[in-house]
């Protein structure tokens, strides 16, 4: 039993050791996470965070290897409609005041045949924290103008906000987008 106990680390330890180590690049405006919603159920209402930060590592022949961690700043709200953002900020919604983050962590990263991924892990958000799954796909990696390396990916979740103890009607359903690119350490 302690043998193969001991080569599942060993062989755990390796496929992270063998992973990239990427920091996710707010700096150039190459990030994003997006959101959208229904409108009083008759459109889109569209917008993003501003301040987020977060890392991640990728080998991408050894997809479970992955890993992603990323910070987000629910103040950073942007709606297009700055008296839309603040009350989006206020006790009625996101209450930036009493939780003041929002955070996601990868526990789990799954290849499917479809090249597309996976992506469990935990977020939390309105001071709950549940175990969620992102449809994910990587987009592309490559050596970049500036002498560095990166890699990027695009993932989607459709939350239900009362999951979370909020909400937004009509519908309470906000498509989550994370679109990431990072520059390799």
């Amino acid at each position: 039993m302690k043998r193969i106990t001991l080569l599942t680390f060993l062989l755990a330890f390796t496929s992270a050791v063998c992973a990239d180590n990427y920091v996710i690049d707010t700096r150039g405006a190459h990030a994003a996470i997006t959101f959208k919603f229904k409108h009083i159920g008759i459109s889109w209402l569209v917008g993003h965070f501003k301040t987020f930060s977060g890392e991640f590592t990728f080998d991408p022949d050894n997809i479970g290897a992955t890993t992603i961690s990323v910070d987000i700043d629910p103040a950073s709200i942007d709606s297009n409609h700055a008296e839309r953002d603040k009350h989006m900020r206020g006790a009625k919604y996101f209450n930036v005041a009493k939780f003041p983050t929002a955070k996601f962590d990868s526990t789990k990263v799954t290849a499917a045949d479809d090249g597309m991924a996976s992506i469990e892990g935990d977020l939390t958000l309105h001071g709950v924290t549940k175990n969620i799954r992102f449809d994910a796909s990587v987009v592309g990696q490559g050596k970049d103008p500036w002498g560095g390396y990166r890699a990027g990916f695009e993932a989607t979740y459709t939350l239900d906000t009362q999951d979370f103890g909020m909400s937004f009607p009509p519908s309470n359903t906000v498509e989550l987008g994370l679109f990431i690119e990072g520059i390799r350490r």
